[in-house]
């Protein structure tokens, strides 16, 4: 509703009864002005369930310093939006703090939406509270403690010269990593302010959510909270055992024929991560989530004149270019030789003069045995490369060429899925394997991007699976001598 509001005339809200302040203050507050929106128990007092008063008891300590920033990763159907409602109302009546900014980020107007409209409706469910209040098309205000509630757009800009007390950042899982850095840089200015994420996981290693997933779980730092509900790994998908340890609303508000009905018109990918807070990467992932992970060996290096095999995917112009190497023998090491990236410079281009360099510094370090080289924009520096080290030994590989990447895609699959190939660890390399989609072709898996001209890149997984099969086909092709030899 646009235009003037009419002036707020009753008194400022009495809270002299509530606790002081804290998990119970916050506790009291839902079940004395706030009622639940929609759903199970629609229009019943707002009763927090042990679960949720765990999470605000980490979130609001009744002593000592309140952390500075969240995360609450937890599946869908559990009620996030309603909590964050309730958070986000009484940040803006009750938490005691004149001039209270309370913040809702969200990627999009319509997530967004989803908690301005559940703490709206909350308001207008009280009489008490609908009369502290103006309501705007995109804010809440507060005239009596100069007080207000606003959702904000997920955008760098967007986020600057805000002064927040309570910051929710809804689906974390789709914010980028400089609007995550936008957030936390506007908060801090307060005695008490709190940044708090609550989403279903990602799909992707390479996000922010993931980040700080692995933060929260690897450190004990009293200025981050950090709670997550998922299934264990390793389990049915079909153990409804699993499911209730992820979902601490099973069997409250949270109906299990439900979930039931779900899991049989859902994709597992799908399900374990939206359902049972696991992280499994794309729904269409090339890679089982985890298991590239499973095969690195960071202490393992390769020596100067060991045999290998490179694979190189370029790129014309801004695209990454990867040069990776894969070990020839019985146990195939996969390694980073380097990879070149767009730093998001527009006009930034690959450094070929670099390449060059790097991939002859290659050939005098190891005894490379081969170069698969895609051709598709590097011609002369191929022909360059064969002159300089023999024909035999630089070889064009197009990448485009199914009946040639099938069986290569599928030999790394299943040397990674099997454990019997190890890989170095290069950061750089694993997102760009977590990075991977699986085409099904008649050929059989392909690898590609989740969509055209998706920033996500793919071209360290790419030059991995070529150095890796044609590694294999000299170790076999070496076996295969030495059988001779000896008859």
């Amino acid at each position: 509703m646009m235009g003037p509001k009419a002036k707020v005339t009753a008194p400022p809200l009495d809270l002299s009864d509530l606790p002081a302040n804290g998990w119970k203050r916050v506790d009291a507050f839902a079940r004395e002005y706030l009622k639940v929106p929609k759903g199970t128990g629609a229009l019943t007092p707002f009763k927090l369930r042990k679960w949720q008063l765990e999470i605000i008891r980490g979130l609001f300590p009744a002593r000592g310093q309140r952390p500075r920033q969240g995360l609450l990763s937890i599946p869908r159907g559990n009620g996030k939006t309603a909590l964050a409602a309730v958070l986000g109302a009484y940040a803006l009546f009750a938490d005691g703090v004149e001039g209270a900014q309370v913040l809702i980020v969200a990627s999009d107007e319509r997530q967004a939406g989803h908690v301005f409209k559940a703490v709206k409706r909350m308001i207008e469910l009280d009489e008490r509270l609908a009369e502290q209040v103006q309501v705007y098309t995109d804010r809440i205000v507060v005239p009596h403690t100069n007080s207000e509630l606003r959702t904000l757009p997920a955008e760098p800009g967007a986020l600057q010269g805000w002064d927040p007390t309570l910051m929710i950042v809804d689906e974390l899982h789709v914010v980028t990593e400089p609007v995550w850095e936008a957030v936390t840089s506007a908060s801090g200015k307060r005695e008490q302010s709190l940044t708090l994420a609550i989403s279903t996981p990602s799909d992707t290693p390479e996000s922010i959510m993931w980040k700080l997933v692995e933060w929260g779980r690897e450190n004990n730092d009293p200025a981050f909270y950090f709670k997550e509900y998922a299934a264990p790994e390793g389990c049915l998908v079909g153990d409804e055992k699993a499911w209730k340890i992820a979902n601490p609303a099973l069997g409250d508000f949270l109906h299990i024929d439900a979930l039931r009905a779900t899991m049989k018109t859902t994709r597992e990918p799908a399900f374990r991560r939206y359902r049972l807070g696991q992280w499994v990467g794309q729904a269409e992932g090339w890679m089982p989530w985890g298991v590239w992970d499973l095969c690195a060996d960071p202490t393992r290096e390769v020596r100067d004149g060991e045999r290998v095999v490179l694979g190189f995917d370029g790129s014309a112009s801004g695209d990454s270019t990867a040069l990776v190497g894969c070990t020839v023998g019985e146990d195939p090491f996969v390694f980073v030789v380097d990879i070149w990236a767009n730093p998001g410079d527009r006009g930034w281009r690959v450094p070929r003069e670099q390449v060059d360099t790097v991939v002859h510094a290659a050939f005098k370090r190891w005894d490379v045995v081969e170069l698969a080289a895609d051709p598709w924009g590097w011609r002369s520096e191929i022909e360059s490369w064969a002159k300089a080290h023999g024909e035999k030994k630089v070889l064009e590989w197009n990448t485009a060429n199914a009946h040639r990447m099938a069986p290569a895609t599928d030999r790394i699959y299943q040397g990674v899925t099997a454990q019997t190939m190890t890989h170095d660890g290069d950061v750089r390399l694993a997102a760009h394997v977590a990075n991977c989609k699986a085409k099904a072709t008649p050929m059989g898996d392909l690898v590609t991007k989740d969509k055209r001209g998706s920033p996500r890149k793919i071209d360290g997984a790419v030059a991995a699976i070529v150095a890796f099969d044609r590694a294999a086909w000299h170790a076999n092709k070496s076996v295969r001598r030495k059988a001779v030899s000896f008859r």
